[in-house]
């Protein structure tokens, strides 16, 4: 996955502390930002572009530590030309935070994300609306390239969205952060076996999003905050 001529490469954005008490642990959380370079016959696409500037009391919220998007190009041997597309799986500031460096570039993103992150508390504005910002509003799922797909994933926001990537060998899913960590979306996907295998109730509930993600048969799920890979136990 981190070879300079696979189709899909992870980029390191940095890092930051989620707080205990909201990571629901006795101790602070030290999360991963990944972003991840997707190339195809149509260009090169990023997905999701790190952790942008935040005010002080955010700051010293999350105590981030930053991989600027250009740098994090710079080192995989990519010109900032180059990037023909960029999605984000949603617009708070860990996610988004480098869009700015890229302006001009078109933005993939639901339109009901759109409208939140312009709305007061939901991110920073600076990162949403930019000079030169230019959007590609979707309303639901579309083949963005040929053999690419977005799939909302509502959820951890309300325009969430994940890219789905046909590759020769199986196809990979960003999922962002439909779930913080690849052992949740697996035990999502063992809950809804589950239930098609008549197990009887209680279950846990799975998302409404997740069978149509599971019909895509992925090879392979990467997350935005989690270095674990999540791949099916057989196919």
């Amino acid at each position: 996955m981190n070879q300079p001529d696979t189709a899909v490469r992870r980029l390191d954005l940095g890092y930051f502390v989620r707080p205990a008490a909201e990571a629901g642990e006795s101790h602070p959380r030290v999360e991963p930002a990944y972003g991840y370079l997707v190339r195809r016959a149509e260009g090169l696409l990023l997905f999701d572009t790190g952790i942008g500037e935040v005010d002080p009391e955010t700051e010293a919220h999350y105590r981030p530590v930053r991989r600027p998007v250009l740098d994090a190009l710079a080192a995989a041997g990519v010109e900032p030309g180059e990037i023909s597309l960029v999605v984000n799986c949603h617009l708070h500031f860990d996610h988004c935070g480098g869009n700015p460096a890229l302006a001009g570039r078109p933005v993939v993103v639901q339109r009901a994300e759109l409208a939140v992150a312009r709305q007061p508390g939901h991110t920073i504005p600076e990162l949403v609306d930019f000079p030169a910002a230019r959007y590609e509003e979707l309303d639901g799922e579309a083949e963005i390239w040929p053999g690419v797909w977005v799939v909302p994933t509502p959820g951890h926001t309300v325009g969430h969205q994940s890219l789905v990537v046909r590759q020769p060998d199986g196809t990979v899913i960003l999922a962002g952060q439909a779930h913080d960590f690849a052992f949740q979306f697996g035990a999502a996907q063992l809950a809804l076996r589950a239930a098609r295998d008549g197990v009887a109730e209680p279950l846990p509930p799975v998302p409404e999003w997740l069978p149509r993600l599971l019909e895509r048969d992925p090879a392979r799920v990467l997350f935005a905050h989690d270095g674990a890979v999540w791949e099916p136990s057989f196919r």
